[in-house]
C-alpha cells in the first residue's frame, strides 16, 4: 500500500515586518501586554494591492523549485484557508493558474487555524487513495485584511504569510504515519467573520464590524489547551508510540503561553516545541507549515526524525499528524 511521503516544503513571508511598538494606533502603555500576553513581538503585513492567493503562490512555486519537481507534473492543489481571495471562485483556482499548474485539480479547505492539520490529512488520503501520485498541499492566509485596525483583541496578534508541502507517493517507514481531527460546532461562535456569507449578507450586516475577525481570546484558550492535550494523547494512544519518542512539535503558533502549558501538560520538553510566533504572530492555518519548514531549515527535523503537529481554531476544531522524515 503507498503511503505519502514529504518531498520539499516551503514558506513564504511578506516583506513589510510590523513591530510591536509601531501599533501607534494603540496607547503606548498597551502595547507591551502583546509580548506578555502571547509572546509576540512582531508580524508580516502583505501590500495592500495584493490577496490570499498571491502569497499561496509564492510558497507553492518556491516548494516545487526546492524540490525540483515539474509543475506540468502537479496532479492536485489543496489549499488552506479562511481569509480566501473572495466568497467565491475558490482561492486556490486563481493560485493554479498563478503556478502554472493547467492540468492540476484545485480546492479551498477551510477549518480556520487547523486547516493545516486538516490539509495533511486531506493530501495523505488522496495519494493512499491509489488514485494520485502528489499533492500540493498550500496554506495561505491574510488577515490583515479582515481585522478591525483598532481592535486591540485581534490586531496585535495576526499576520500574513504562507506555507506550501509537496506531497508524493512512496513506500518504505516514512510519510504520513497517522492524524487525528475533531470539531466542537456547539463553539463555533467563539471565533469567526460572520459577516457576508447567507447567514448575514453583506445587504443586511447587522452592524459594519461584521465584515472583521471576532475573537473570544479566553474561551479559545481553554479550547486550545483541552483539545490541544487531547488531541495529542489520542494520536498518540491510536499508533502505540510514545510521546518521549516524538522529536519535534510543531503547533499552531498562537500563543507561547499556550505553548508551554501545552508541554506542561504533556509531560514534554518545551525544548520540543518549534516557536516562531514571535517574529510572525498568528498566521492562522499558515503557521503550523511555515513552522514545519522553518524547523526543518534550522536542523530542529531531520532524516528520521518523528514529528507531531496540532492545531486548533474556529469552529472550533483540531487535529493532529504523525509523520515520520
Amino acid at each position: 500500500m503507498k503511503n505519502t511521503i514529504i518531498s520539499a516544503t516551503a514558506s513564504y513571508l511578506p516583506e513589510n515586518e510590523v513591530l510591536n511598538e509601531q501599533l501607534t494606533q494603540f496607547p503606548a502603555d498597551s502595547r507591551p501586554r502583546i509580548a506578555e500576553k502571547t509572546g509576540v513581538l512582531a508580524r508580516r503585513i502583505a501590500p495592500e494591492h495584493s490577496c490570499t492567493s498571491d502569497l499561496a503562490i509564492e510558497a507553492g512555486l518556491k516548494c516545487l523549485e526546492k524540490a525540483k519537481f515539474p509543475p506540468e507534473k502537479v496532479q492536485g492543489v489543496v489549499l488552506s484557508t479562511s481569509s480566501p481571495d473572495c466568497v467565491q471562485p475558490p482561492t486556490a483556482a486563481r493560485a493554479q493558474a498563478g503556478l502554472g499548474v493547467p492540468q492540476a485539480f484545485a480546492f479551498d479547505i477551510n477549518s480556520v487555524c487547523s486547516g493545516s492539520t486538516f490539509g495533511i490529512c486531506m493530501a495523505d488520503a488522496l495519494i493512499r487513495s491509489g488514485r494520485f501520485e502528489n499533492i500540493l498541499f498550500i496554506a495561505a492566509e491574510m488577515y490583515s485584511k479582515i481585522l478591525n485596525p483598532n481592535d486591540f483583541g485581534t490586531t496585535p496578534y495576526f499576520g500574513d504569510g504562507a506555507g506550501a508541502i509537496l506531497f508524493e507517493a512512496g513506500v518504505g517507514e516514512k510519510g504520513v504515519l497517522h492524524s487525528c481531527l475533531g470539531t466542537d460546532g456547539h463553539m463555533s461562535e467563539e471565533v469567526g467573520v460572520f459577516g457576508g456569507g447567507t447567514l448575514n449578507p453583506y445587504r443586511r450586516l447587522p452592524n459594519p464590524n461584521s465584515i472583521y475577525l471576532k475573537m473570544n481570546g479566553r474561551a479559545i484558550k481553554e479550547f486550545a489547551l483541552k483539545r490541544g492535550c487531547e488531541i495529542i494523547r489520542r494520536l498518540a494512544g491510536e499508533t502505540g508510540i510514545d510521546l518521549s519518542d516524538v522529536d519535534c512539535f510543531i503547533c499552531h503558533q498562537a500563543n507561547v503561553n499556550i505553548l508551554k502549558e501545552l508541554a506542561a501538560g504533556l509531560n514534554v520538553s518545551f525544548e520540543k516545541f518549534f516557536v516562531n510566533l514571535d517574529r510572525y504572530g498568528n498566521t492562522a492555518s499558515a503557521s503550523v507549515v511555515i513552522a514545519l519548514d522553518e524547523a526543518i531549515e534550522a536542523g530542529m527535523i531531520g532524516e528520521g526524525s518523528l514529528v507531531a503537529t496540532v492545531a486548533f481554531g474556529g469552529g472550533l476544531s483540531y487535529g493532529a499528524n504523525l509523520i515520520r522524515f
